[in-house]
Formats: C-alpha cells, structure tokens, sequence
C-alpha cells in the first residue's frame, strides 16, 4: 500500500497518553477525556494539533518519565516529524491544499474562529487559533470537510482519514501565545522539510508572507 512517501506500519491506531494524577483547578473550564486531557477555559487561544489515521502506531508511548501533558506533547510531535512508517498523505499538494482550505473557510465563511498560525505537515497538522464557537464543533467541522474532500481525491469512501483523537492546550500569556506561533511555523524547518519557514507553501509563515491568512485577527489579549 502507498502511503504518499511514507512506509506501512505493521501496526496502527492512536497513541495513548499516560499522565501521573495531581490536582488542578477547574474554573470556568470545560473538561472533555477520551484518550487525552483537554482542559479548554473560555475565551483563550488554543494550540491545537491532530495527526492522520495510522500515523503512530498503537505500541508506541512516551517515555516512562514523560508524565505531563507538555512532555508528552513533545515527544508525540517528534515521533510525527521523524515518522518512517505510516501515511503521509498530506505530502501531496492537493491534500495539503484541501486542509488549508478547510481551515481558511471555517475562519472566513463560518467565523468558527480567528486563525492566527498553522502548519499543515505530512501526516498531522498544527493550528493556533481563538474559538468562535464551541471547540468541539469548530474541530469537527474542520476535520469533517477535509477529510471528506481527502478521501474523494484518494479514491476512497468511507474510511477515516484523521485520527479521532487531538491535541489541545489553552494558551497561558501573551509570551507564551508568540513562541506557540513561532513553534507552528518552525515545524517544518526542524522537520527538514525547508530551510526558512517562510518557504513552505502549507503554513501561516508562507501565507502571510504572500497572501495574508482569511479570518486572522491581531494577537489577543491576555
């Protein structure tokens, strides 16, 4: 099987977080466990990331001492940059287009959220935004219309294309909101896949360059 410059694993499925139990403050936070913690606090940026079906396989965890969600986080995306194994769909223009689209109509059109960075990788993608609407609803929006649009150019029906489960973290400070969106923008630099992140056509650092990005809005406040 053909997995657009990627390798076939012999095993699939999501990656499960382990994460040491310690108390936290709930405030006006909406709480949601699937595999992941999502803490998602009205009114604040989220940095959120999601990765394609099958692109880490289900044996793989972090590290025993990766025990916050940060670490975790860490270690995830190096395992997505470094992947040899598994679909890299979004190598191919016309996919990687497709997820851009999707984000930039959901900001323009529906106003789901302001877009303020993001990074559409090969086999998962990064995004910094200010909900509009409930998170849930803007993530199943975005992930719906792509994968739909994905699996028609694929020839395939029916069959997942994202994994279900995502990343999120609620952005803290200004300071923190500007290395998050440095962070976005510099995944394919260290991924290898250019030497400026301006030159990478599926990112916010090439398209505010060029085009400007619909539905972005100036740096919230904190």
């Amino acid at each position: 099987m053909e997995w657009a410059s990627g390798l076939p694993c012999r095993h699939f499925g999501g990656i499960l977080l382990r994460f040491a139990p310690r108390r936290r403050h709930y405030t006006d936070v909406t709480f949601f466990q699937r595999r992941l913690p999502h803490w998602r606090p009205d009114g604040k940026a989220l940095f959120v990331t999601w990765h394609l079906r099958g692109s880490l396989p289900h044996n793989r965890f972090p590290p025993a001492g990766a025990v916050s969600a940060g670490k975790a986080f860490v270690w995830m995306d190096r395992a997505l940059d470094e992947a040899r194994c598994g679909p890299a769909w979004l190598r191919r223009e016309e996919l990687a287009q497709a997820v851009v689209e999707s984000l930039r109509y959901a900001a323009g059109a529906l106003r789901y959220f302001d877009l303020h960075a993001f990074a559409v990788m090969p086999n998962h993608v990064h995004v910094l935004l200010l909900p509009l609407v409930d998170p849930s609803k803007l993530l199943h929006s975005v992930k719906g219309f792509s994968a739909r649009e994905a699996n028609k150019l694929l020839g395939r029906s029916g069959e997942p294309f994202w994994q279900r489960e995502s990343y999120d973290h609620w952005v803290r400070s200004g300071t923190e909101f500007e290395r998050i969106r440095r962070y976005i923008e510099e995944n394919p630099v260290r991924a290898g896949l250019v030497t400026r992140a301006e030159d990478y056509p599926w990112s916010s650092a090439h398209a505010g360059a060029n085009a400007g990005m619909a539905g972005q809005r100036p740096t919230p406040h904190f």
